[in-house]
C-alpha cells in the first residue's frame, strides 16, 4: 500500500511538472527585450537624407563611438552594448513606422539620443505603447503634458522653457520690465503653445500681457509691421523662419522702428548678421546650453573620444547632445545594476540629481520631472562685429 501511494505521489508530481512546463508563464525577457547575459541592445534614430543628413551622420558617429568605448572598457556587468539605428522618414508617420520596425525587429531595450523633431507625438505614442525608456531625444518641443509620460527623459528644455527663461530675463531688467510685448508667429498648434507659455510666464512675473500676432505659414506680410509700431510695441518674440525675420527687420528699419527682438533657439543662425545695423544690440537668442557648461575634464574626455574614433569636426553641438544622452543612459544602467529591467532603469534615471556630463548643463530628474535642465542662457547679437555676446548666466525655470 505504501509503495502504491509513493508511486501515485511520484506520478502526480510528474504530471504537475509537465503541466506547469506547458503553461506560458510571463517572461522577464518578454517585458524587457534586448537584454541578455552578454549584451544590451540600444536603439537610436537619425536623419539620413535631406538637409539634416550630415548632422545625422555626426550623431550616428559619436553615439557609435561612445558605446564602442564603453565596450572597450569591459562593458556593463559583462554585457556589451549593441547600437541599432533607424532613419527618420519623409513624414511623421513614416518616421513612426521606421521606429516601430526598429523596436520590434531589433528587440530594443532602450533608446539613446534619437532625432524625433517633427514627429514628437508619433514617436512618444509609440515608445509609451511599447514601454521603451528613451534618454535625450533631439526635439524643441518636449512632450511633458499631464499625465506625465514615464518613458522619455529629455536632456534640455525646449521652446517652452526657453521663452519662459527669456521672460524671467526681461523681468529682471528694469529697462525691459515695462515693455509692451508682441509674439509674431505662424498660426498652428506648436506656436500657439509657445505663445501660451509666454503669456503664462508673464503673468507669473507681473509683466504686461503679450499681444498675439499670428499669420498663415508661408504667408508673412511685412505690411503688418506697421501695426506693431502703431501699437507701441517695443519687444518682439519672432517665431517665423529666417527669410520672414529678415524681411520683417528690413521693413522695420525702413519705418525707423527698432524694437528689441527675441529669437528663441537662435534659429536664424549666422544669417542674423545680415540684419540692419539699427538693430545692433537689440537682438537676443536663447540657448539651452553654453560653452560655460563644459568642464576641463569633460572637454578632455570628449576630445580623446573624437581623436580615437576620428569623429567629424562639424555639428559639434549635436554631437555633444548625443554624447551626453549616451553618457546619462550608461550611468543609469550602471546604477540599475546587473539585474536591470526597464522599470529599474527608469527608477535609476529618476534618481539623478544635478548630474554633470561635463559638457552640458547638469541634469536632475524625478518621478514628476522629465526635463533634465529647465532653463536657458541669453545671448546678444553684435551686428557690427558679427559675433554673439553672452548677456546672462543660466536662467532657471521652475514650472
Amino acid at each position: 500500500m505504501k509503495i502504491r501511494r509513493s508511486l501515485n505521489t511520484v506520478t502526480f508530481l510528474a504530471a504537475l511538472l509537465l503541466l506547469t512546463a506547458s503553461i506560458a508563464w510571463p517572461s522577464v525577457n518578454a517585458q524587457n527585450p534586448g537584454i541578455s547575459e552578454n549584451k544590451i541592445i540600444i536603439g537610436s534614430v537619425v536623419p539620413a537624407s535631406g538637409p539634416l543628413a550630415e548632422m545625422g551622420a555626426a550623431i550616428k558617429a559619436v553615439t557609435t563611438a561612445y558605446f564602442a568605448e564603453v565596450n572597450a572598457q569591459g562593458g556593463l556587468y559583462g554585457r556589451r552594448i549593441e547600437i541599432k539605428f533607424a532613419e527618420t522618414g519623409a513624414t511623421p508617420a513614416a518616421t513612426r513606422d521606421n521606429v516601430d520596425r526598429l523596436v520590434k525587429d531589433e528587440q530594443v531595450f532602450a533608446m539613446s539620443g534619437p532625432f524625433i523633431a517633427g514627429a514628437d507625438k508619433e514617436f512618444t505614442a509609440l515608445v509609451v505603447q511599447n514601454k521603451v525608456p528613451v534618454v535625450g531625444p533631439f526635439t524643441l518641443f518636449p512632450q511633458t503634458s499631464v499625465p506625465l509620460n514615464q518613458q522619455i527623459f529629455y536632456l534640455l528644455g525646449g521652446m517652452d522653457e526657453q521663452v519662459r527663461a527669456a521672460i524671467n530675463f526681461i523681468a529682471g531688467k528694469p529697462e525691459l520690465k515695462s515693455s509692451h510685448i508682441a509674439v509674431v508667429h505662424p498660426s498652428g498648434g506648436i506656436n500657439a503653445g509657445v505663445f501660451e507659455a509666454i503669456a503664462d510666464q508673464q503673468k507669473r512675473a507681473g509683466l504686461n500681457q503679450a499681444r498675439n500676432y499670428d499669420y498663415q505659414a508661408g504667408e508673412f506680410d511685412v505690411a503688418g509691421t506697421i501695426k506693431l509700431r502703431e501699437a507701441k510695441i517695443d519687444l518682439v518674440f519672432f517665431m517665423g523662419n529666417t527669410e520672414e525675420l529678415l524681411s520683417f527687420l528690413s521693413e522695420a528699419d525702413r519705418l525707423g522702428f527698432f524694437p528689441r527682438i527675441f529669437l528663441p533657439g537662435g534659429s536664424a543662425g549666422r544669417r542674423i548678421y545680415d540684419a540692419p545695423v539699427g538693430f545692433d544690440g537689440k537682438v537676443f537668442y536663447t540657448f539651452p546650453t553654453s560653452p560655460a557648461d563644459q568642464t576641463p575634464e569633460g572637454s578632455a574626455e570628449f576630445r580623446s573620444l573624437a581623436e580615437k574614433y576620428k569623429l567629424p569636426s562639424h555639428h559639434v553641438a549635436a554631437q555633444i547632445s548625443a554624447y551626453s544622452a549616451a553618457k546619462i543612459l550608461v550611468e543609469a544602467l550602471r546604477r540599475a545594476g546587473k539585474d536591470v529591467t526597464r522599470e529599474r532603469l527608469i527608477q535609476a534615471l529618476e534618481g539623478f540629481s544635478n548630474y554633470s556630463t561635463g559638457l552640458s548643463p547638469a541634469v536632475t530628474y524625478g518621478p514628476n520631472r522629465r526635463i533634465g535642465s529647465r532653463g536657458s542662457y541669453m545671448v546678444g547679437v553684435d551686428l557690427k562685429n558679427k559675433q554673439l555676446v553672452p548677456v546672462s548666466g543660466w536662467i532657471e525655470v521652475e514650472k
